[in-house]
């Protein structure tokens, strides 16, 4: 997780500088939220939202934009620095903390939210999704819902280049890796250890089942609404596939988890 951190701190910088987050635009007010979380997040005023693994609050503060008031949770010290300057910039009373998502309980203490909602290349790196899923329900009210959009697991058992299966479909200990640049910039001069870690989707869902969330809703999609990985191309507006894959591959699933009112 150390080793993580170092990697997301270093790679921060690099991030906001990218057109891949196209910060300009955003500072003007676009939206970085894709159709696919806000269908499931639903009206969000007035809602208290947890956002986890948020990196530099961009759909933090696009959720706070929306009505809500939204609480920003990330490990990179660097990225967290960086939203709050973001939040004082637009003049957004954006809360965001510093912190690893297992510590939640013991730092934001008796605080409960309505919505927890994360997205986007955010399990693969948490070894045990059990303490992941309990810090999650102790976040949530009686009531309240986890929203989670998430790249499918299928595309993280192929290699780079999506040409053969190379890992595990479970999760079998961690994928140490040495990253050179970043997704949003590959040319970025960032070469660090990282540590990853493949969950299927039957232990997504029974972390969350162990915890007594109700799923009613799980749904797998056939593209990315980022071109983040090799060898893609927009096939179709805002979605993108592997050219050489098409449609032949889930690239994401989402599910929406409610916490019991008794």
């Amino acid at each position: 997780m150390e080793a993580n951190r170092n990697c997301w701190d270093a790679v921060t910088p690099y991030h906001i500088a990218s057109s891949f987050y196209d910060q300009e635009s955003f500072l003007k007010g676009k939206s970085t939220l894709n159709s696919i979380e806000l269908d499931l997040l639903g009206e969000l005023k007035g809602k208290e939202i947890l956002h986890l693994q948020c990196h530099f609050g961009q759909d933090t503060i696009s959720l706070q934009r929306l009505g809500a008031s939204a609480t920003g949770v990330d490990f990179s010290e660097n990225a967290i620095e960086e939203a709050r300057r973001f939040a004082r910039l637009l003049d957004l009373p954006v809360d965001f903390h510093c912190l690893n998502v297992y510590h939640l309980s013991e730092h934001l203490q008796e605080k409960k939210f309505d919505i927890v909602f994360t997205s986007y290349g955010v399990l693969g790196w948490l070894p045990d999704l059990d303490r992941w899923a309990a810090q999650v329900s102790a976040a949530l009210k009686p009531g309240g819902m986890l929203v989670l959009v998430e790249f499918h697991p299928v595309v993280w058992m192929l290699d780079d280049d999506f040409t053969k299966i190379t890992y595990d479909y479970f999760n079998s200990g961690p994928i140490h890796q040495i990253q050179n640049g970043s997704y949003a910039d590959p040319e970025a001069p960032v070469s660090k250890d990282t540590f990853g870690w493949n969950h299927g989707l039957a232990e997504t869902m029974q972390s969350l089942l162990n915890q007594g969330l109700r799923i009613d809703h799980f749904s797998e999609y056939d593209y990315s609404p980022y071109d983040c990985f090799r060898n893609m191309a927009e096939q179709e507006p805002g979605k993108f596939r592997v050219s050489h894959l098409q449609h032949k591959i889930p690239m994401l699933f989402s599910l929406k988890a409610f916490k019991p009112l008794g």
